[in-house]
């Protein structure tokens, strides 16, 4: 992921740092995968309760929710991590953090959310009525019916 940034940053491979540093941002990925995690999946099954856990249409919906409320967190994490993986920001998480506010604003936070979310949802949109079909299955399975 950090080579695949670098190769990607405005100022090229090696003025980000090359093969140096690879794991910087991973602090700012690891703080943001829980409270990502936990956001999608309370929002998930919230919503998917409230619109018919047994529908289809339901989980999908409620995937989508969830994802939009995961990117809120997802995204600003994702950002300050980038801007580590480049050499553009402090690599200590909060200090990166303050750079990042200071120079852009909380917008600079969510730059890249409708790409994110553009990506996410329809993986969400698809994967968690698949879960839930083969959960069934496999409930129905280990059950003998």
């Amino acid at each position: 992921d950090t080579i695949k940034t670098r190769l990607q940053s405005p100022s090229g491979f090696a003025a980000s740092g090359g093969f140096n540093g690879v794991y910087r941002g991973l602090g700012a990925a690891a703080a943001g995968s829980v409270p990502g995690a936990a956001l999608f999946f309370s929002a998930y099954e919230g919503t998917k309760h409230r619109l018919g856990a047994e529908s289809v249409w339901a989980q999908v919906a409620a995937a989508c929710v969830g994802e939009l409320f995961a990117c809120s967190v997802r995204v600003p994490v994702e950002v300050v991590k980038q801007q580590q993986q480049a050499g553009q920001v402090d690599r200590r998480m909060l200090k990166g953090a303050g750079e990042i506010l200071k120079q852009s604003g909380v917008g600079g936070f969510y730059r890249g959310f409708g790409a994110t979310i553009g990506r996410e949802v329809p993986f969400a949109a698809i994967q968690m009525p698949l879960l839930e079909a083969a959960k069934t299955a496999w409930t129905a399975r280990r059950d003998g019916e």
